[in-house]
């Protein structure tokens, strides 16, 4: 191996990787080096004998642990430290990464080996996993345009590195135009209606801005910087009273990566009209019919169903809700019809006298590490294992950062996981997210255990108190610790359908979601409900609020998810990015349908909709929704036996475990579920849990 490579962190194989170590200056010669061992791997494998399954996976097992230590290691460093140098460096090698990657998913021979074990007398005596396996590398393979001819393949590999590219633009523009917006508040009256929180957050936020260094804000005299990071952008919405500052931060946001270098809008038209050319090269009509053969939902039609039975409860309902607080705020001072920067102020207000609660009042009683005592405690009792700190034992990216082991019942080792839970606007993307680190694989001649990592955007610690988190961020670190537990509780040895790997998009989130239940547990959230300063526990009467206060505008908050989904659906499939209607025409015309509140002509949301042009939801944000329906049921199941029975509740949290939980991608998500729940869901539990029955 040539010297520059050798201490090169990015191309270690075992252990963690180097998060600690890893620079920009790293990545140009160990992504290089590592796409060098890969394609040897790969060109060795492809001049061996066909041998059965063990000859064909054991390499591409090797390929993926190099990618898992070098090119993820440096994708989860440009989401959570990100800096110029490690962009740019990133943006250097990504042709080759995405060229490898092309050439992988086209590689006949491969691709043959695979139909070969697909055809054999053998085949059958392979495990449900390993067909499952094998079946999907051959249809990844076939939509990687391996059937293309010449021409044909020459275009598609083509178009992928635009796409990546692309994506990669994309988000970066988010980030960057998130960065540069702030508003400075200077006078007191602007604090007024403000929470402390909020304010001690905003004022360290302009003391540590690098105009006024060595100036000094206070939390009490200001001044206070508000910007478009979600844990001041949403609290500023519901507090501020000065109606002319709502609506400036508001257009702020909705016009995000919307203007000059930063403008996503050409981004997304391209990115639309390449993904319709990829779809129509591999076969399909548009590129949902391509998304969807991938999924659990199947077909469009599913879907549609599932929007229109969705849409057909919310609709009334939303339009009483809205009609609602309106009258509210014309009732207590404002006059006429509310503007969108209105909203989210008059029904905090509302909210807050109907349940009597406000985000400020509970704060207090949601410290970090109270909340996470009571989560590791719920993960206790339900599936049998125990949480342990071991920031020591790892290599962290960020002070902040943390390092958990997990351990079975009978004290054995059986995974990590990371978890970085603060807001930090100047170099980590916003929104919350679970990535694997390592993946589990269990092989002759090792045993890998999973890890992984759990990203937040809380509220962070400001000075001497620490960070109180909003009930919002608590369901959101139960959501996020839901995808960790189905990536670390797996029992597959398989890496390929191991942990999430292999689960169908759309049931992904079901884990996810099942979680948040618990945050209504009165168990649960009275055993981490604790006042930070005088240690009482959330009053009785505080927690019935809470639950009260759960369907609170329900349907808006549907009719919301409704919209992205069916935007989302509609521009992956009927719309024509040539045609002379826009991205954003959609959007309005969709609003008409699912909002009672028309958007404004100048919104650029889209621009800023990184889940569909940036991640891995095109075509599949309804997967919220639909994994939605199959968290609320099973958690019925054990609404079912009794959420008071500890025993049951305990029998049937195994039960989870050792279904949804543990088997991955090893089984088509609709028989484990039936497995878990003994039928096929219903939706009458999420209907339920929103209270939009009849």
């Amino acid at each position: 191996m040539p010297s520059e490579y050798s201490d090169n962190p990015i191309l270690r194989t075992s252990g963690i990787p180097a998060y600690d170590e890893i620079q920009a200056v790293h990545v140009e010669p160990g992504i290089t080096e590592m796409l060098r061992r890969a394609e040897e791997l790969l060109t060795s494998l492809e001049q061996q004998p066909d041998d059965g399954w063990e000859s064909l996976m054991v390499p591409l097992e090797k390929i993926d642990q190099l990618y898992e230590y070098g090119w993820s290691a440096v994708g989860h460093l440009l989401s959570v430290v990100n800096s110029d140098d490690l962009r740019q460096a990133h943006e250097t090698v990504l042709p080759a990464v995405v060229q490898f990657g092309l050439r992988i998913g086209q590689s006949q021979p491969v691709y043959q080996r695979m139909c070969c074990l697909r055809a054999a007398n053998t085949w059958n005596e392979l495990s449900e996993c390993r067909r499952r396996i094998v079946t999907r590398a051959i249809r990844n393979a076939e939509l990687s345009g391996i059937g293309l001819d010449p021409a044909d393949r020459k275009e598609f590999n083509k178009n992928q590195q635009r796409l990546s590219q692309l994506a990669t633009d994309f988000s970066n523009h988010v980030l960057d135009s998130t960065k540069a917006f702030y508003l400075d508040l200077t006078q007191a009256e602007d604090a007024d209606g403000l929470p402390e929180s909020f304010r001690r957050m905003a004022a360290a936020a302009w003391s540590q801005a690098s105009e006024n260094e060595g100036k000094k804000s206070t939390s009490d005299s200001g001044p206070w910087r508000v910007t478009l990071d979600s844990p001041s952008f949403g609290p500023f919405m519901e507090h501020c009273g000065n109606r002319e500052h709502r609506e400036t931060v508001y257009r702020a946001w909705i016009c995000r990566a919307s203007d000059g270098e930063l403008n996503n809008e050409p981004l997304i038209a391209e990115i639309l009209k390449l993904r319709k050319t990829q779809a129509t090269l591999l076969g399909f009509n548009n590129y949902a019919e391509l998304s969807l053969s991938q999924k659990m939902a199947g077909n469009a039609d599913r879907v549609d169903a599932m929007f229109d039975q969705l849409l057909e409860t919310s609709t009334k309902k939303g339009r009483q809700e809205l009609d609602e607080i309106t009258e509210y705020a014309n009732s207590h001072g404002h006059d006429g019809p509310l503007a969108h920067w209105d909203v989210a102020f008059w029904s905090e207000r509302l909210r807050e006298e109907r349940y009597a609660f406000t985000d400020e009042e509970l704060r207090p009683y949601f410290s970090l590490d109270r909340v996470l005592n009571g989560l590791f405690e719920l993960c206790g009792q339900l599936f049998g294992i125990s949480v342990l700190r071991a920031d020591k034992k790892a290599p962290r990216w960020h002070d902040d950062v943390r390092y958990y082991e997990i351990e079975n019942e009978n004290g054995e080792y059986i995974a990590a996981f990371y978890l970085d839970p603060y807001s930090r606007p100047e170099n980590k993307r916003g929104g919350a997210w679970m990535n694997d680190c390592i993946v589990r694989s269990v092989t002759p001649s090792e045993t890998r255990l999973p890890i992984a990592h759990l990203i937040c955007n809380s509220t962070p610690p400001v000075g001497d108190v620490p960070s109180l988190m909003t009930f919002r961020e608590v369901e959101t670190l139960f959501h996020e610790f839901g995808h960790g537990l189905q990536h670390m509780l797996t029992v597959i040895d398989d890496r390929d359908a191991a942990g999430i790997n292999g689960v169908e998009w759309d049931a992904v989130e079901l884990p996810s979601q099942f979680m948040e239940n618990w945050c209504y547990h009165r168990p649960t959230l009275l055993g981490m409900a604790i006042h930070h300063e005088t240690g009482d526990t959330l009053p009785e009467e505080l927690f019935q609020r809470i639950c009260a206060a759960r369907t609170y505008r329900a349907a808006s908050a549907m009719l919301r998810q409704l919209l992205f989904g069916m935007t989302d659906m509609e521009l992956h499939s009927s719309f024509d990015p040539d045609g002379n209607e826009t991205a954003f025409d959609v959007f309005q015309r969709i609003t008409e349908s699912t909002s009672p509140m028309p958007a404004l002509p100048e919104n650029r949301f889209l621009c800023s909709f990184q889940h569909i042009f940036a991640g891995g939801y095109s075509a599949g944000y309804y997967s919220y929704k639909w994994a939605e329906v199959l968290s609320a049921d099973a958690f019925g199941a054990f609404e079912d036996g009794g959420l008071d029975d500890k025993a049951a509740v305990a029998k049937i949290g195994r039960r989870f475990r050792d279904t949804v939980l543990a088997l991955g991608g090893s089984r088509h998500p609709m028989d484990i579920f039936r497995e878990f729940r003994g039928r096929e869901p219903s939706v009458d539990a999420l209907l339920r849990h929103c209270g939009l029955t009849n």
